[in-house]
């Protein structure tokens, strides 16, 4: 078998998965909140990176540089998965139920109860436990919703091209991050922020 040749910027290839493997996976998963997929997407970066190392011109971190062969991959993955049969509506009963409790639509459609103060969102950031938190309210969304957050807010990916990778029209798209963000903010208030789920 020809050995390929290796990028003297680079660390050796057999080391990647050691050094960066938990990094890459923690990436994936957070934005799939599917494990196999999430192993499928790492196994094929870090083929990806094989492959086109030699193009690496050191100009960011190996990681970083890593990490953006892993963004094409879920990029990839989520067309793939766009062109697929629906597998959940964009929203569902659960949705409706939510919006009644959360909103009081004879008062012109405010708040029941006001969201709760996020005291120090910057040092909420670094603590691992937040990310933690937020994961796992990921992973409870409904697939399209997971998909549509995760590429929109998590990726920043634009509203445009978020909609051709996704495959759904801009007011889908709309209504899958607003849905989303209920959600994750009911999520983050019952275990996050302590406070008792609003009634």
């Amino acid at each position: 078998m020809t050995k390929v040749p290796t990028n003297p910027e680079l660390a050796s290839p057999e080391r990647w998965l050691d050094e960066h493997g938990d990094a890459l996976y923690s990436y994936a998963y957070l934005r799939l909140r599917d494990r196999d997929a999430a192993e499928d997407l790492v196994q094929e970066t870090l083929l990806g990176a094989l492959r086109t190392q030699q193009g690496f011109a050191g100009q960011s971190s190996e990681r970083t540089w890593l990490i953006g062969i892993l963004k094409h991959k879920l990029i990839d993955y989520w067309r793939r998965l766009a062109r697929q049969p629906a597998e959940t509506p964009v929203g569902d009963d659960t949705d409706d139920d939510l919006l009644e409790r959360v909103f009081d639509a004879r008062d012109r459609d405010h708040w029941r109860t006001d969201p709760s103060p996020w005291r120090d969102p910057d040092a909420a950031l670094q603590q691992q436990q937040f990310w933690q938190v937020l994961t796992d309210c990921i992973a409870a969304l409904p697939a399209a919703q997971a998909r549509a957050f995760s590429l929109c807010e998590i990726e920043g990916t634009d509203g445009g091209e978020a909609c051709k990778v996704l495959g759904v029209a801009s007011t889908n798209l709309w209504v899958m991050l607003h849905r989303a963000r209920l959600r994750l903010r009911q999520c983050l208030e019952n275990h996050w922020f302590e406070r008792e789920p609003t009634r």
